[in-house]
């Protein structure tokens, strides 16, 4: 078993994307299938865009095992008010000046529900999140 940390900052984009590009490559040394990593690093980007455009702080493990990845992400932040509704494709409570950056479009809870075989959302406004994802091979 392999286990991965990363620590993320609120606002920080020019770091999101560090935890899905290490994990990419430790994944590929692990000969996993590609599709899986595909699948893998597509959700964990997601997940870390949303730490960096709505959280103050985050964390990520990465857990490899003999048949599955499993991906935690906790943040410290506003919360989730409604999370149903946040998981519909075009929803975003992003600010004006993250939309101006690129991101915001609302697709980053429903890619990530589209690309992990178990998504499992956690929130607690005025508290933060905790996003757990699986992927099988």
């Amino acid at each position: 078993m392999i286990e991965l940390r990363f620590i993320l900052e609120g606002g920080d984009f020019d770091r999101a994307g560090t935890a899905s590009s290490e994990t990419k490559k430790i994944l590929k040394q692990l000969n996993i299938d590609p599709k899986v990593i595909k699948h893998t690093v597509v959700a964990l980007y997601e997940a870390e865009v949303n730490i960096a455009a709505h959280a103050y702080r985050g964390e990520v493990i990465i857990t490899v095992s003999d048949h599955q990845i499993l991906a935690v992400l906790k943040d410290e932040g506003p919360g989730i008010a409604d999370i149903n509704r946040a998981m519909l494709e075009g929803f975003s409570t992003a600010s004006p000046k993250v939309r101006e950056m690129g991101f915001g479009a609302g697709m980053g809870l429903p890619n990530m529900k589209k690309n992990a075989d178990v998504l499992e959302v956690e929130s607690t406004p005025g508290a933060g999140t905790t996003v757990r994802m699986i992927f099988n091979f």
